[in-house]
């Protein structure tokens, strides 16, 4: 059974960079458990330096792995408190191209089937072993608008939002919370193609009202606040956490950064 001093016990996939695995070592430094799933061991090794991370390595369009690392958190630490349904991937092809459809399906699998997968499993665990359930899904700010050569992307986190709005319904009786984080542009693996363009980098910096991109450990602490006692009444939110970016209008230039 799971030692009580644990303050939560959290399951969180893409956990092996970015997001994912700023999220996970935030609940690790705050007292919790973590389940870290990721594609590969090699990209959870970090976990080893840490006696309250199991390291789990699968596909999370695979429902029966989904299934089998909420039941890992439960056998290890006695319980589900939190899951971070963060695993993503980003890209696409233009409408026309002869795989573009073929791409669109491996990222709505990603993005939004995994979600859904997570879900199904990760709530019946909380409702049976915790006083406490919450579900914290990574969306993005690209699920609130589009981008330019983008639609799959695009497409897959604007359904997430509304699936998570779904959840919330069907669950929240049930005492477990949903919401979503809507992340603007972090500098993160996912991202690297374009943080390796100075100019590109900056562009979009100079539409983000705060002038600079995100980092994962921002993140990491809006998705703890969701998961944690501190927003026992927030449920089927969606919280930007994009410097602002969603409040822009786009019809005029941000002033230049102060110095």
């Amino acid at each position: 059974m799971a030692d009580t001093a644990i303050d939560a016990v959290a399951l969180v996939t893409g956990a092996g960079s970015g997001i994912g695995r700023a999220a996970a070592e935030l609940f690790l430094e705050r007292g919790g458990a973590v389940v870290a799933v990721d594609l590969t061991d090699e990209s959870l090794a970090w976990t080893a330096d840490h006696p309250n991370a199991v390291a789990f390595p699968g596909d999370v369009t695979d429902d029966a792995n989904n299934a089998a690392a909420v039941a890992a958190a439960v056998e290890a630490f006695g319980r589900l408190d939190a899951a971070v349904l963060n695993a993503g991937m980003a890209g696409g092809l233009p409408f026309e191209d002869p795989d573009a459809l073929a791409r669109f399906d491996q990222i709505i699998a990603v993005n939004l089937r995994a979600v859904a997968s997570g879900i199904r499993h990760a709530a019946p665990a909380m409702r049976a072993t915790s006083e406490r359930g919450s579900i914290v899904i990574t969306a993005s700010t690209s699920g609130l608008g589009g981008d330019p050569r983008n639609w799959a992307y695009n497409a897959s986190k604007a359904g997430v939002i509304n699936l998570m709005r779904g959840a919330a319904m069907d669950y929240g009786s049930q005492g477990v919370r949903v919401n979503c984080v809507a992340p603007g542009p972090v500098e993160t693996g996912m991202t690297t193609r374009l943080v390796a363009v100075p100019q590109l980098q900056h562009a979009m910096a100079r539409r983000i009202p705060l002038q600079r991109w995100g980092r994962p450990r921002e993140l990491a602490e809006a998705i703890w606040f969701l998961a944690s006692p501190a927003a026992s009444f927030v449920h089927g939110a969606v919280l930007p956490v994009d410097g602002g970016l969603s409040a822009n209008a786009g019809h005029f230039d941000l002033p230049e950064r102060a110095v």
